[in-house]
């Protein structure tokens, strides 16, 4: 089992990180596996019961990694988290298959109660770089969390959320196919309309055309004088 989950993880990392030339480079120098393989480490010294122990295991994991898994969060298959340093994984998160996260993310609780309080990955969602998803919520399979997005609602499954707070846009046909593709970052290359930055737009031209009327009714106005 555990040389299955280090092929796995290892071919996940070269399928999308382009950077990386080889099984053994991601092997010896990538933090992201190796904050997985202290996780799975302190995880089961977690469901044993020895939970002083799991933690000062997740404690020497961040101080060698960069990377904060609390041991109980649980991740699931094929986990890519790419840079990896400052990420942050909350005691009750759990992650999907197929997941990548970016550096500098945080799956974050937004209550002091000790049952579920942390975010739900489904499978294959990408979370960009700074990106920060908080509370007891549903991302679903699929679903893109752009850079530094503040995400506290829940993501439904294909969708892809931008700024802060989160709201969801447009990525238009992705080439005929129902299926997503992977975007670095959780970002698409083509330009994507911010709901924000649209409406803003609106109201501009909105703003324009009452303009354009009152200066009607004034030259109406100053003619009938």
């Amino acid at each position: 089992m555990a040389f299955m989950f280090l092929r796995e993880t290892l071919r996940a990392y070269r399928e999308r990180d382009p950077a990386a030339r080889s099984r053994l480079e991601v092997l010896l120098v990538y933090p992201g596996l190796h904050a997985q393989l202290w996780h799975r480490l302190s995880h089961k010294l977690w469901l044993a019961g020895l939970k002083l122990p799991a933690r000062m295991v997740a404690h020497l994991s961040r101080f060698l990694t960069g990377i904060e898994i609390h041991p109980a969060a649980i991740l699931g298959r094929r986990l890519v988290i790419d840079h990896g340093m400052g990420v942050v994984i909350g005691e009750t998160a759990e992650i999907g298959d197929d997941v990548t996260l970016y550096h500098q993310v945080t799956l974050g609780g937004t209550s002091l109660g000790h049952g579920k309080r942390h975010p739900t990955l489904g499978n294959g969602v990408i979370v960009g770089a700074g990106a920060k998803v908080l509370g007891a919520i549903m991302i679903g399979d699929g679903a893109r969390v752009g850079a530094n997005a503040v995400v506290t609602q829940p993501v439904a499954a294909g969708a892809t959320v931008v700024g802060i707070p989160a709201r969801p846009v447009d990525r238009g046909q992705r080439g005929g196919s129902p299926e997503p593709v992977f975007e670095a970052y959780g970002t698409p290359c083509e330009a994507l309309v911010d709901p924000l930055l649209a409406e803003i737009g609106d109201l501009r031209a909105e703003l324009a055309g009452l303009e354009e009327r009152v200066g009607r009714v004034l030259r109406q106005t100053a003619g009938e004088r």
